[in-house]
């Protein structure tokens, strides 16, 4: 077991661990993360937010679904599987950080480069995100959108409200360019995916003054793309798009040059994957059915994960418990369901390696 540090300017350092427990055959990796979202009000909570309280056959506690227990089930499946056999047909390894609901810099990323150079490889992976919707065995996932963000920066000249043939009013470049992004819609979904869709999430002008046409308004977007696009082909749309509306005028009488706009795209782009691996799906399907009773959906859906980053290095699927409570305040996770998912990992270990 190791647990190396990494950083960044401009990020806090990030401390992760690497631990494998080694046998002849092939090498699984489970992934997950430790961090967590700030916990909000803790005064709203039912119980204190990390005292991990048990009510009812519930644990609350930020993280008790997203998703320290789904790292605690694993932990335990893998205990059981050694405690009922003399050792492992291949080995598992334990990929975990604490950088994945930040800037997930420091994290996943540059655990897996750093173990990769220390001659580690893997034939599968599991990252334990909260996959079912509303009781175990509803859903795994199999591949994510891709995610991608931008920043729009409209430059107009100033002026005064009752003059406006005097200035440019960045607002309505702004508005011009917006519209162009939001429809018509960039498709229609595929088969293993979604639509693509963006949202428009900050529009900024900084105008403390009513009658005053500022000279400069801001909007950041978001978009979650299917394998329709990459990132290079989005890209390209995008800024096609903004180039063509920038020359409309219908909000802009009387201004005959194009919106004066700047485009920076935001963060890292997260990939568009879709995993194939008929082992890995195939087994752990079987181990969700064999447990609950149910065969789950193979989905996309929802938001990101680091599978983006392990998807480069192996093939990876996603199951873990019940996330309608994660991010929320009084999250909590049934105990019931621990023990289910704690069933459900030892039972795809000993299939998985057998």
């Amino acid at each position: 077991m190791e647990r190396p540090t990494f950083g960044e300017d401009g990020t806090p350092d990030v401390e992760n661990l690497y631990a494998r427990r080694s046998g002849n055959g092939p090498h699984l990796m489970f992934a997950g993360h430790t961090d967590v979202v700030p916990v909000g009000d803790a005064a709203a909570w039912t119980y204190p937010p990390f005292s991990a309280a048990v009510h009812n056959g519930k644990m609350y506690g930020r993280g008790a679904v997203d998703m320290k227990g789904g790292i605690a089930c694993f932990v335990a499946a893998v205990g059981r599987h050694l405690e009922k056999h003399a050792g492992l047909n291949g080995s598992i390894s334990f990929v975990i950080t604490g950088d994945e609901e930040g800037p997930s810099i420091n994290g996943t990323g540059k655990l897996l480069e750093w173990a990769k150079a220390k001659g580690e490889s893997w034939d599968a992976a599991i990252v334990g995100e909260p996959t079912n919707s509303e009781k175990m065995g509803d859903m795994m996932k199999i591949g994510r959108r891709g995610g991608l963000s931008g920043t729009i920066v409209v430059h107009g000249v100033q002026g005064h409200v009752a003059y406006p043939h005097l200035a440019d009013n960045p607002v309505r470049g702004l508005v011009t360019l917006v519209e162009s992004l939001l429809y018509p819609a960039f498709d229609s979904g595929t088969k293993d995916f979604q639509a693509t869709n963006l949202e428009i999430t900050t529009i900024d002008v900084g105008n403390p003054a009513v009658n005053v046409i500022p000279a400069k308004a801001t909007a950041t977007f978001n978009v979650r793309f299917n394998d329709t696009w990459t990132d290079e082909t989005l890209m390209a749309e995008i800024h096609n798009r903004l180039d063509k509306a920038a020359g409309r005028h219908k909000l802009r009488p009387g201004k005959m040059a194009p919106v004066n706009y700047e485009l920076t795209w935001r963060n890292r782009v997260s990939h568009v994957f879709l995993t194939h691996d008929e082992k890995l799906i195939g087994t752990l399907t079987s181990a969700v059915e064999a447990t609950t009773g149910k065969r789950p959906q193979l989905s996309t859906s929802g938001g990101t994960s680091d599978a983006r980053f392990i998807k480069d290095y192996c093939p990876v699927v996603e199951f873990g418990l019940v996330g309608k409570t994660m991010h929320m305040v009084d999250e909590r996770v049934a105990i019931a369901d621990l023990e289910t998912l704690t069933q459900i990992y030892e039972r795809f270990i000993a299939d998985f390696f057998a």
